[in-house]
């Protein structure tokens, strides 16, 4: 996303809003988007009123080290899956003592697709207070596009966990 093209009506600004007005806290863990969605979220002026930190978890022995991931986790289902996103979620929720945790874990490309696993799978999820809820993607595009998508997923999800945004109408 370029600089200029930022505006107050994007979705990061949306749901920082959401976030300040409920006075609600949180952290992402980020594999295949590297930190995209941490960025959006803080590159809202006063984003540091919700936005606690996060860990981009690129390798499984991070997701171990830093998020709880079970290693029987990642030996059963890998690293994309809907229990490592889950647990991602969980646990940096827990370890950053956030009302709200967001995991995103998934296959950006071009490479790294397997037959189960294709190019923009991404698993998605939030956690908190009510529960942890994980979805399911897959986008298509390059990778810069399958990051972006995955992160706008993870900013209409945290909206909608928070009490959804209000009607624009």
């Amino acid at each position: 996303m370029q600089v200029e093209n930022f505006s107050e009506n994007d979705l990061e600004y949306a749901v920082g809003r959401l976030l300040a007005a409920r006075k609600l806290t949180i952290a992402c863990a980020e594999s295949c988007t590297g930190g995209l969605l941490s960025g959006r979220l803080t590159a809202v002026p006063g984003s540091s009123a919700y936005v606690m930190g996060g860990v981009v978890s690129y390798t499984n022995e991070v997701k171990v080290s830093h998020l709880g991931v079970k290693q029987a986790t990642l030996d059963a289902v890998g690293a994309v899956s809907q229990e490592t996103a889950g647990e991602m979620a969980e646990g940096i929720r827990c370890r950053m003592h956030t009302d709200i945790g967001v995991g995103i874990t998934g296959i950006a490309g071009p490479g790294g697709a397997t037959a189960n696993k294709p190019v923009g799978l991404v698993y998605i999820s939030v956690s908190g207070c009510n529960g942890t809820v994980v979805t399911r993607n897959v986008f298509h595009g390059n990778r810069q596009q399958v990051r972006w998508q995955a992160t706008e997923k993870a900013l209409e999800m945290v909206a909608e966990y928070a009490g959804g945004l209000p009607d624009k109408s």
